[in-house]
């Protein structure tokens, strides 16, 4: 315990990055951490505690990175009680997110995040997290074509997002138009992808939502792009164990575990169907929902087969590269209250048969922001700086 004052003292004083590496270095600690979380703490188990005072962390005008699809405020919604929801982990109490640190500690890097709308989401929220830490004139933020980045021109650091919906390449892959009913994936090479992502210093991955919207995924073998030749149908979790174990090969040629850290961030549900938390009328899912499921043995439906699959493979990962896991499934389906709803940017107008039913068009799978994604954002921080012993198992 002695160990970790001193370092959280050297936390709260920001000091050089220099020193706090030098000092996680001659602990033996993994690269980026300064501290260990305490014995027996496993961040992603805890409780959503009501806090308007610490909540929320950034206001959501304040923030120029939050797509208009996730600014649930400037799209009419009444309450504000979902912002002030603060995650506590269950025994124990790490380091409070401080992004002046967290900028510090990133000096001179590469932070690159890899995946999905959910994924990008995290990337948004960690941006509006840290932007005002940074001097106006010392930020940027461009986005070409799937590449997303924002500098931090002081501290000559990049924070990135990919997008890669499936991580493997596939048809889902164009920025803009990817709503496709069936998934085509191709099971080897992954240069097309991967070539943007060496050289990053720390990667955050994650990839569910994209695999559960099919019954079947078809595997495309081969590098052309002739959809006649060699097509094998399998079932999504199959095809997401061949990628997850495609990924790990790539992580063990390409990342330097003595220098980058590797995180997986598990599956963000949804709350379709309101009868898995005791509503009795059918039909019923997110909408008008403002406090979270207070049953703690509430599980909610994210796919047990998926979640399955990726405890098999990541916890059998090389402990050449060993992967965090940043477990933000069961957090997450008690927040039923917290999903953008109908106080989004829509593509159409809705239909009067929509207006007459609200819950036939609300989006019960993306969060406004702030909200959810920045209490994602405190467990990376934690895991980050804080690891504990075994993190890199589920």
């Amino acid at each position: 315990m002695a160990k970790l004052l001193a370092v959280l003292a050297l936390v709260a004083t920001a000091a050089s990055p220099l020193v706090l590496r030098a000092a996680a270095q001659a602990e033996g600690l993994l690269p980026f951490a300064v501290g260990a979380a305490p014995a027996g703490c496993d961040v992603g188990v805890g409780e959503w505690v009501y806090d308007e005072a610490a909540r929320p962390m950034y206001e959501e005008e304040a923030c120029p990175y939050i797509q208009p699809h996730l600014t649930c405020q400037a799209h009419g919604r009444p309450d504000k009680s979902y912002q002030h929801w603060r995650w506590q982990p269950r025994g124990c109490d790490l380091p409070s997110f401080n992004a002046t640190v967290m900028l510090e500690m990133l000096r001179g890097k590469r932070m690159l995040f890899v995946g999905d709308s959910l994924n990008r989401e995290q990337y948004v929220s960690l941006l509006c997290l840290l932007h005002r830490a940074v001097p106006e004139g010392a930020r940027s933020f461009e986005t070409v074509d799937a590449l997303s980045i924002f500098r931090a021109k002081n501290y000559d650091a990049t924070i990135e997002f990919y997008w890669a919906p499936l991580l493997a390449e596939s048809n889902s892959d164009d920025g803009a138009e990817h709503a496709l009913d069936d998934r085509v994936i191709r099971g080897a090479p992954m240069d097309r992808h991967s070539r943007f992502w060496k050289g990053a210093d720390v990667l955050v991955f994650n990839s569910y939502l994209w695999w559960i919207t099919s019954s079947k995924i078809q595997i495309l073998r081969g590098a052309d792009n002739d959809l006649s030749k060699a097509m094998v149908e399998m079932e999504p979790e199959e095809a997401y164990r061949l990628v997850l174990h495609q990924v790990l090969r790539w992580l063990d040629t390409n990342m330097d575990p003595t220098k980058s850290r590797v995180f997986f961030v598990t599956a963000s549900p949804t709350h379709t169907n309101s009868q898995l938390w005791g509503e009795e009328m059918e039909g019923g899912n997110c909408y008008g929902q403002k406090e979270p499921i207070t049953d703690a043995s509430y599980r909610g439906s994210t796919s047990r087969a998926m979640q399955r699959v990726t405890g098999e493979v990541l916890g059998a990962a090389s402990a050449r590269v060993p992967v965090g896991v940043v477990n933000v499934t069961q957090m997450s389906e008690y927040r039923r209250d917290a999903h953008t709803q109908v106080y989004r940017e829509l593509w159409a107008p809705p239909t009067p048969e929509q207006l007459a039913d609200p819950r036939s068009y609300a989006d019960c799978t993306h969060w406004c922001l702030p909200g959810v994604p920045d209490a994602w954002n405190e467990l990376l921080y934690w895991k980050l700086f804080f690891p504990a012993a075994g993190d890199q198992a589920l």
